[in-house]
């Protein structure tokens, strides 16, 4: 049995549960998050804890049972506490600014990037080369600060360009000189 998917989802104070199906509303004090899941996995709710449980032992079963457990605690977390990603720019001349919804870009390219928000995400800039994504969607939040480091990925040479905060980049020597 999936270690992760026989687990109990635990509902913290202020977040309510409602299921229609396989159809899972999720209200907290940061919003609402609606999904639907597999209609084999079995979701119920009972003594404010979602259990999901699965009907057989066959693979595709195995496999959703422990997806669907950790999609609906990234839920329940999202609109309890949210999720935030943090993005760094290095470089000479890199930077970043918000001009109210929009995202500016200044990364060594010919043209400023323009990027928009998307529903339900926030972006913030405190100072001009550290950029915070913040939302109740962790797989939104993910794409989004997927999308804004694609604009410039680090290279390995001086590690110029967009990175995840915790990320490391892997150097490499430049050329051998005589």
């Amino acid at each position: 049995m999936s270690r992760i998917g026989r687990l109990p989802v635990v509902l913290p104070n202020g977040v309510e549960a409602k299921l229609d199906g396989n159809t899972l509303t999720i209200k907290g004090p940061k919003g609402q998050l609606v999904k639907t899941f597999h209609k084999d996995m079995k979701i119920t709710i009972q003594d404010n804890q979602i259990v999901v449980e699965r009907p057989t032992e066959n693979k595709l079963h195995k496999s959703l049972h422990g997806l669907t457990r950790s999609l609906i605690q990234n839920m329940v977390d999202g609109v309890s506490k949210g999720f935030e990603k943090t993005l760094e720019i290095n470089g000479v001349g890199y930077r970043a600014q918000k001009q109210g919804k929009k995202l500016i870009l200044n990364l060594g390219y010919s043209h400023p990037i323009e990027m928009e928000d998307p529903e339900g995400i926030t972006v913030e800039v405190p100072s001009n080369t550290k950029i915070i994504v913040k939302g109740i969607d962790k797989e939104l939040v993910g794409a989004h600060a997927a999308n804004i480091r694609k604009q410039r990925e680090p290279e390995p040479y001086k590690g110029k360009g967009i990175k995840y905060e915790n990320e490391v980049i892997r150097r490499k020597e430049g050329k051998a000189g005589k």
